[in-house]
């Protein structure tokens, strides 16, 4: 199973080819409206803005499993980012994370990068996954890790080539 097998829904609720991302850098996002740390989705944006004309695109997963910070539709969810805070990257749909109904992509990025002392379950929302041009997953990054703390992570897996 590989990254770029995953089926994925956006939140529209439109089928998303995570195939047609090959040879791009990706930070994989569970995001919620509600959370302390939604003001990161201004920094996502920015990073965005930033390195996608190098190859860099964010996708972000609405989940409401931590304290419930995410109650509204995938589509209301998306509205909200747009107006709120300009995001242009891909919002996907709302998936739970962790336990036995978690999105299958969700258990390969915990699988391959396991959080603090190989634990796998992702601990809150805006758990960050770096994956490389390859759709091999380069680092796992903790709420706390605000998106410009991530610039060398994401400058360094831009740098390296993609071969097919």
């Amino acid at each position: 199973m590989s990254f770029y097998t995953q089926d994925c829904r956006t939140h529209t609720g439109e089928a998303f080819n995570l195939r047609a991302l090959r040879g791009q850098v990706l930070l994989v996002v569970n995001v919620a409206s509600r959370c302390g740390f939604t003001p990161q989705m201004e920094g996502l944006e920015k990073l965005y803005r930033e390195y996608r004309d190098q190859g860099f695109t964010v996708l972000a997963f609405p989940c409401n499993q931590f304290a419930r910070q995410s109650p509204e539709s995938s589509a209301m969810f998306g509205a909200f980012c747009e107006q709120r805070y300009a995001v242009t990257f891909p919002l996907m749909e709302k998936v739970k994370v962790n336990g036995r109904d978690a999105h299958p992509l969700f258990r390969h990025l915990r699988r391959q990068a396991p959080g603090v002392l190989g634990s796998t379950p992702i601990k809150w929302n805006f758990t960050k996954f770096l994956v490389g041009r390859d759709g091999q997953i380069i680092r796992r990054f903790g709420p706390r890790d605000v998106p410009r703390a991530l610039r060398p992570a994401i400058e360094a897996a831009l740098e390296t080539p993609f071969s097919a």
